[in-house]
């Protein structure tokens, strides 16, 4: 037996094992999507505060001077705000995994290409880059002589947002898998009701 056979057998006997827990990576998937799409959600509105109100999300998706200056802002603001408020709920379950996994893809392509990508990759400004580096020790500085800097330094260091696709192309590829490999075996509403319905048909 040569040394790729071997590899091949030991990893037979080891690693193709895992295969049993392949719907582990769908979970974390869905628990971290989850957080994410329910804070975005909520952030547009949430319909159990009665402060909160869709109203600002549909202005800037509709507002040209300020905003992103899209067509039909009211509809695509509630279909924003629903895609992410019911899509967490779903991806907690596991129900509909696939489905719901497009037009969150849909919402994310959105942010891609009408807030985010005029800011190049990065989510956060890179310190190496030296105007970002002057900026920062100039803020440091400000908060040093005029404000509790070790208080507000305490939870983290500061940084400048630069909102570049980064993290919304990160949730893309997450949903795009989550599309391809579903909710997860063992551990999705999908994967039971899908072998209710199998074994009835």
């Amino acid at each position: 037996m040569n040394l790729v056979q071997k590899y091949y057998q030991i990893q037979a006997l080891t690693l193709d094992k895992l295969t049993q827990l392949d719907g582990l990576p769908s979970l974390a998937f869905r628990l971290y999507l989850a957080n994410v799409f329910w804070m975005a959600g909520n952030s547009k509105w949430n319909p159990f505060d009665p402060d909160s109100s869709l109203q600002p999300t549909i202005e800037w998706f509709g507002n040209a001077d300020w905003g992103l200056g899209l067509p039909f802002p009211a509809l695509l603001g509630f279909l924003a705000w629903a895609a992410e408020y019911f899509g967490a709920l779903l991806l907690v379950l596991g129900l509909a995994t696939r489905w719901i996994s497009i037009p969150l893809i849909i919402t994310m392509l959105v942010a891609i290409f009408s807030v985010h990508i005029d800011h190049g990759w990065a989510a956060i400004a890179s310190s190496a880059d030296g105007e970002i580096a002057s900026r920062v020790d100039a803020a440091r500085s400000l908060l040093q002589e005029h404000g509790n800097y070790d208080w507000l330094t305490a939870k983290g260091s500061f940084v400048i947002l630069q909102n570049g696709i980064e993290f919304a192309t990160t949730y893309l590829i997450m949903l795009l898998s989550l599309l391809f490999v579903g909710g997860g075996r063992y551990v999705s509403a999908d994967y039971y009701l899908n072998n209710h319905f199998k074994r009835q048909a």
